[in-house]
């Protein structure tokens, strides 16, 4: 039996089309666990709507706690790490699981990124025109929203630690060649709906990738100039798009050094309005 983790902290907005999604033609062969970790709003309650979903409750927000708890109630392999706001098919986490079931050396699988850019401002497209072209994207496990684990690749670690850049975490257990990305399935990811939005996205993903580095060593290094390298020089036509990309990194770098290490939640919201 599969197992889908999801750890949601004030999802209710967004966590029914997630559940949704997933459960489309019932749960035959899924496990699914949310943890609602220091929800204010109705998120327990959108999960317990679903027939079959396991719901637990922390009054702490904290995904790293969300994610210990939901693994510890879990029953399958392979496990699969969902964001609430990802609305990932059922069919799509059997065709993850499957990459792993195989005698390959796979042990994480993620599904093909897909950004959701309809509405967003100038500065915000300009942004991901570079970054969504980040050599990273092609072959990491990071900026998904969904991460799937066999039980082997499971026990490279004991619990998640106590930091909030998971998918940079989970990406620097695994080589190269023990990692696949499921080209026919795809998760469709939020951008943030305005430049601010997108600003306090990039401050609070660099101040956890920082922490995480300074605490493990060997997690993927930050590659500065890849955006010139293997997206820009190949592709003058997107100098314009790079102005964006390096206005925008820089100014978040220069914020993210004055954050306070967290492990409570510090996402973008824009990206969630409007949807239920």
């Amino acid at each position: 039996m599969v197992s889908v983790v999801i750890a949601a902290h004030n999802e209710g907005r967004v966590l029914g089309r997630c559940l949704d999604a997933l459960l489309a033609g019932g749960n035959g062969g899924l496990d699914v666990t949310v943890v609602a970790n220091g929800c204010t709003d109705d998120t327990a309650a959108v999960a317990r709507a679903r027939p079959g979903v396991r719901v637990i409750e922390l009054a702490e927000a904290s995904k790293p706690a969300a994610l210990n708890a939901g693994d510890a109630a879990a029953v399958g392999f392979p496990r699969v790490y969902l964001d609430g706001d990802i609305p990932l098919s059922g069919a799509a986490v059997r065709a993850l699981a499957a990459a792993l079931l195989d005698d390959g050396p796979a042990l994480a699988a993620v599904p093909r990124r897909e950004l959701v850019l309809a509405g967003r401002p100038l500065l915000v497209r300009g942004y991901y025109a570079v970054h969504n072209r980040l050599p990273v994207f092609a072959t990491g496990l990071v900026g998904r929203g969904a991460i799937t684990l066999s039980e082997p690749g499971r026990a490279r670690f004991d619990r998640f630690p106590d930091m909030i850049a998971d998918d940079l975490f989970l990406d620097s257990l695994f080589g190269p060649a023990e990692r696949v990305v499921v080209s026919e399935t795809s998760a469709p990811v939020g951008t943030p709906l305005r430049t601010r939005d997108l600003l306090r996205r990039l401050v609070r993903v660099r101040a956890g990738n920082a922490a995480m580095r300074a605490a493990a060593g060997e997690t993927r290094r930050a590659a500065r100039l890849s955006w010139l390298r293997d997206v820009v020089l190949p592709r003058p036509w997107l100098a314009p798009a790079a102005v964006c990309y390096v206005g925008l990194t820089a100014t978040a770098a220069l914020l993210a050094r004055r954050r306070a290490r967290a492990t409570h939640w510090g996402r973008d919201e824009s990206s969630r309005a409007g949807v239920r």
